[in-house]
């Protein structure tokens, strides 16, 4: 092997070992400014307002030295700490029952508001997906290998539920709706209805199936296909 191709190699080795790391720290970078300049500026401008308010002798001087502490300064840590624990107090009310209450007639109104009815749940469908894991296990109850899109090409499937009223009717067979995922989008894809023998049940998790998509496949679960289990 040349010298060049020795140089190639390890240049793409050392890329596929650091470059999960880079991205990794590059995504919790931009959280946190995304956070930063979103959020925590307003929570510490709050702050800085209710020292003010307190001291009413201060000067045009200091005022700008706080400004500059809390807002541009160390101190604009402190409003990224308050949020964080705000998002954390939130999840902790809703997940009471005043909590769901509240946020069901929120939601009612949202739903009944032009313009956000239309955006909002979408928008909720798609964050529920990636952060909820009940609502996962809620909508998809089992992770199976189908023949798709014709006989002899495997693909991941999750079951959703029953098929649609009418499927099947002719046949004995119990007929369920499967989504297709595409990568690297697992919350679109394809939904078919099939009867239950003509598929494979997979033991993998949900969490594991959504993460194999995601990679396009690159990231497989240890687990091989094994006997019909419907």
């Amino acid at each position: 092997m040349s010298f060049g191709k020795h140089i190639k190699t390890y240049f793409f080795r050392g890329l596929a070992v650091l470059l999960p790391t880079i991205l990794t720290l590059w995504i919790l970078i931009w959280g946190y400014k995304f956070i930063q300049e979103n959020i925590s500026v307003y929570i510490n401008k709050g702050l800085l307002w209710a020292i003010l308010q307190f001291k009413s002798d201060v000067t045009k001087e200091t005022a700008e030295k706080l400004y500059e502490f809390w807002v541009d300064g160390s101190g604009s840590f402190t409003g990224f700490i308050i949020a964080l624990i705000g998002v954390c107090i939130v999840g902790a009310f809703l997940a009471s029952v005043v909590g769901k209450s509240l946020w069901k007639m929120i939601e009612r109104f949202i739903m009944r508001t032009p313009f956000f009815k239309h955006i909002y749940p979408n928008v909720k469908q798609i964050t529920d997906f990636l952060f909820n894991k009940e609502d996962k296990k809620e909508i998809f109850s089992k992770v199976v290998a189908v023949q798709y899109p014709r006989k002899g090409l495997w693909s991941m499937g999750l079951i959703t539920g029953k098929a649609l009223k009418g499927v099947g009717d002719q046949s004995d067979k119990e007929y369920v709706s499967v989504l297709i995922p595409t990568s690297p989008t697992p919350f679109t894809g394809f939904v078919i209805m099939l009867p239950k023998d003509e598929m494979i049940e997979l033991d993998i998790s949900i969490e594991d199936a959504i993460r194999f998509a995601v990679s396009g496949g690159v990231i497989t679960p240890s687990v091989e296909l094994g006997e019909n289990k419907t």
